[in-house]
C-alpha cells in the first residue's frame, strides 16, 4: 500500500487519538518501526494488520474509523492540500461530484505511483446520484462517505449519503442533494497560496 496512504492513518491517529495511540499500536502490529515514509510502497498485510489493531484498541468498527479518516482528509488544518485538490473540481457541491470520475486521474498527476480504485458518479435525477466505488483498496467507500460528508459541509450544501452495499463487486455510495446553499460553505480561495 501506498505510503502516503498509510502516512494519512498515521496523521489521523495521531492528531486525534495521540501519539502515544499510534506508538501502541505499531507495536502491537508488530510492524517494527513507527513511522511511515509517504513515498515508498508497504505490504498490504501490513497496513490492513495495523488498521485493525487501530480499530481494535479504540474500539471502532474498521468502517466507522474509515469514514472518519475521510472526514479528517478533507476538514483537519494538516490536510489542507487534499482540501484543495478537491475544491478545484468545482464551484458548487454537484460540479465537485461530476469531478470524482476523474479523481484517481487527477491523483495520479500529482503522485504517479499511487493508484486509486476509479470512481463513477451516475445522476439518477437532479438531486440524487450514486457513486460506483470500484475495487482495488478495502475499505475505500467508507472513505469516500467521509469526504463526500466533510465536502459537502465545506461547500454548505446538505446531503443524506448511504452505503448502499455492493452491485456487481462494486461499492455503491447514495446521495440525496436536500438542499445545495443550506448552510455558509467554508471560505476557500482558488488564488490562495499556502
Amino acid at each position: 500500500m501506498h505510503g502516503l496512504i498509510n502516512r494519512a492513518v498515521q496523521s489521523f491517529v495521531c492528531a486525534t487519538y495521540g501519539r502515544e495511540r499510534w506508538l501502541r499500536a505499531t507495536e502491537a502490529a508488530e510492524l517494527g518501526f513507527a513511522e511511515f515514509e509517504a513515498m515508498l510502497v508497504y505490504d498490504r498485510e501490513k497496513s490492513y494488520r495495523l488498521l485493525d489493531v487501530v480499530c481494535d484498541q479504540l474500539n471502532r468498527s474498521r468502517d466507522e474509523f474509515l469514514e472518519d479518516l475521510g472526514t479528517y482528509l478533507v476538514s483537519h488544518p494538516n490536510m489542507e492540500g487534499l482540501r484543495r485538490l478537491l475544491r478545484f473540481g468545482g464551484v458548487t457541491y454537484v460540479e465537485f461530484l461530476q469531478s470524482l470520475d476523474d479523481l484517481a486521474d487527477r491523483v495520479k498527476l500529482a503522485v504517479s505511483d499511487l493508484e486509486l480504485p476509479p470512481l463513477e458518479l451516475r445522476e439518477c435525477s437532479p438531486t440524487e446520484f450514486e457513486l460506483r466505488c470500484h475495487r482495488g483498496l478495502d475499505g475505500y467507500a467508507n472513505v469516500m462517505i467521509g469526504i463526500l460528508r466533510a465536502m459537502a459541509d465545506d461547500y454548505g450544501a446538505l446531503v443524506i449519503l448511504t452505503h448502499a452495499g455492493q452491485r456487481g463487486g462494486v461499492d455503491v455510495i447514495s446521495m440525496v442533494l436536500v438542499e445545495s446553499a443550506f448552510a455558509e460553505g467554508r471560505h476557500f480561495d482558488l488564488g490562495a497560496r499556502n
